[in-house]
C-alpha cells in the first residue's frame, strides 16, 4: 500500500532509527501509524499507509494493551491479508509534558517464545496441543472409510470436525448431510433418515428420499446420536450391516453408499450400561472415537478466541474494540464456559453491542458474569488416598470412553494424578 511522502527530515531519521533499533513502528498520539523503519518495511514485504489505526495492524494475542512502556507483549502483525507472530515493546515519545506518540520495536516471535502454535483447522482455531492432536487424527481417519464417533460438549465444534472429515476424504465431491437426532420425534426422525413412500402416513403426499439416500456417495453426520430411540437403533444397525434402506411404508430395500460420522455429548458406553443404547450399534459407530476438549480445559484459547470474534465484529459494526480491561480479562479466563466456544462468541457479541469505546470492560459482559461465583468444590482425595480406589478409576474411564482427560475431570483430579494411579495399579498387579 502506498504511504504518504516522507519529509526530508524523516528520510534521515528513519534510516538512523533503523541502524540504532531495527524494525520500529512509529505511532502518533491518536494511536495511528505515523511511519516505519526500512527494516520493518522489509520484514513486511511492503509498507503501511500513514493514518492506519494501530488496531488494524497489531492485534495482541491475549487482548492486553500494547502501548505500555517497557512491557513486551505477543501480537499478530497484519498486513496485506497476512498475519505474522511478533513480539512488541513500546517506548513512549514526548514533546515536553505532552505525549507525542510511541515507538514500537517489532521483532518476529522466536520459536522458543511461543510454546503453543496457533492453528486454524476447518473453522476451529486453537493453540491447544490436545485439540491439535485431534486435528492430526482427523487427517489420518479422513483417508479411510471408518465410522467416526465425535464426543464433546455442546459448542465444542463437533460439526466442524464432521465437515473436516468429509472435506478431507475421497467423498469430498459428494454430498454432506447432517441431522440432529435429538431435534425430531421418533416417527419423524425415521422418515427423515430413511425416507418414506407416498401415503405411508397422514401428510405423506409424495415420496421422500430421506437423508441416507440424499447423502449417497457422500457423508452423513448424525448429531446427538445417543438420543435415538431403541427401536430406531435396530433399524439403523440393519442399514449399516446391509448398506440398504427401506423407506417408511415401503418394502423394497434401496442400496446406499454413505460414510457415517456420529456425534454425542454423552458417553455411549454409559448409555449401553443403562440399557438406553445398543452395544452392537455402538461398536459399529465407534470404530474411531474422537474426544474434543471443552473450552475450560484449554483456557489459553479463551482470550485469543475472544479477540478473533471481536475482530470479526469490528469489520462489520461501528465500534472498534482493541483490548480488554484487566477485570474483564480475569472474568473471561475464570468463567466455566458451559456453552464452550459458541457461548464465547455470543458473549463477545453481547459485549460489543452493550459497551462503548475501544475497551471491553467488566460491565460490558452479560449479567451472569456479575453474579457471585459458587465456591470452588473441595479438592477430592489424591491418588495416594485410599478413597481413590481402582474401581472408581475404572468406572470413570469406562464412563469417559477411555479418555483420560475426561476421566480425570469426572474424578476431580489432574491427569498426572490419574496417570500415577494407573501406573501404581499396573505395578501392583504385576507383583
Amino acid at each position: 500500500m502506498p504511504s504518504s511522502r516522507p519529509s526530508p527530515t524523516s528520510r534521515l531519521v528513519l534510516p538512523a532509527l533503523d541502524v540504532l533499533a531495527g524494525p520500529v513502528l512509529l505511532v502518533d498520539e491518536a494511536r495511528k501509524v505515523a511511519a516505519l523503519t526500512p527494516a520493518l518495511e522489509a520484514a513486511l514485504g511492503g509498507t503501511l499507509r500513514a493514518g492506519t489505526p494501530l488496531a488494524r495492524v497489531l492485534v495482541p494475542d491475549d487482548g492486553e494493551e500494547l502501548l505500555v512502556e517497557g512491557r513486551e507483549a505477543s501480537a499478530q502483525l497484519r498486513v496485506g491479508g497476512h498475519s505474522k507472530a511478533v513480539r512488541v515493546r513500546a517506548q513512549a515519545l514526548s514533546q515536553g509534558p505532552r505525549r507525542a506518540g510511541w515507538a514500537l520495536l517489532v521483532v518476529p516471535a522466536p520459536t522458543g517464545a511461543m510454546p503453543q502454535r496457533a492453528e486454524l483447522f476447518h473453522g476451529l482455531w486453537t493453540q491447544s496441543p490436545e485439540l491439535q492432536r485431534v486435528f492430526r487424527i482427523v487427517e489420518k481417519v479422513a483417508r479411510t472409510e471408518s465410522s467416526v464417533l465425535v464426543r464433546g460438549e455442546s459448542g465444542t465444534g463437533k460439526e466442524h470436525i464432521a465437515h473436516a472429515l468429509h472435506a478431507l476424504s475421497t467423498r469430498a465431491r459428494g454430498p454432506f448431510r447432517a441431522i440432529n437426532c435429538a431435534a425430531l420425534p421418533p416417527n419423524l426422525l425415521e422418515s427423515e433418515l430413511f425416507g418414506h413412500v407416498r401415503g405411508a402416513f397422514t401428510g405423506a403426499v409424495r415420496d421422500s428420499p430421506g437423508h441416507f439416500r440424499l447423502a449417497d456417495k457422500g457423508s452423513l453426520f448424525l448429531d446427538e446420536v445417543a438420543e435415538m430411540p431403541l427401536d430406531l437403533q435396530a433399524k439403523m444397525l440393519r442399514v449399516l450391516e446391509t448398506r440398504t434402506v427401506i423407506p417408511v411404508g415401503g418394502r423394497q430395500p434401496v442400496p446406499v453408499d454413505v460414510r457415517i460420522i456420529a456425534a454425542t455429548h454423552r458417553p455411549l458406553r454409559r448409555e449401553v450400561e443403562a440399557g438406553r443404547f445398543r452395544a452392537d450399534l455402538m461398536y459399529r459407530l465407534r470404530v474411531v472415537p474422537l474426544f474434543l476438549p471443552a473450552l475450560r480445559e484449554r483456557r489459553g484459547d479463551i482470550l485469543p478466541l475472544a479477540m478473533r470474534f471481536l475482530e470479526e465484529l469490528n469489520q462489520r459494526g461501528p465500534r472498534r474494540v482493541e483490548r480488554f480491561s484487566p477485570g474483564a480479562r480475569r472474568l473471561l479466563v475464570e468463567h466455566a464456559w458451559p456453552g464452550n466456544v459458541r457461548e464465547l462468541r455470543n458473549v463477545m457479541e453481547y459485549a460489543y453491542v452493550i459497551g462503548e469505546g475501544p475497551v471491553v470492560r467488566e460491565a460490558d459482559l452479560p449479567p451472569e458474569f456479575a453474579e457471585p461465583r459458587a465456591p470452588a468444590p473441595q479438592a477430592p482425595p489424591t491418588s495416594r488416598d485410599v478413597s481413590l480406589e481402582p474401581e472408581r478409576v475404572q468406572a470413570a474411564l469406562a464412563q469417559a470412553g477411555g479418555n483420560r482427560s475426561e476421566a480425570a475431570r469426572l474424578l476431580g483430579v489432574s491427569r498426572v494424578t490419574l496417570w500415577r494411579r494407573l501406573r501404581d495399579s499396573s505395578t501392583a498387579s504385576k507383583r
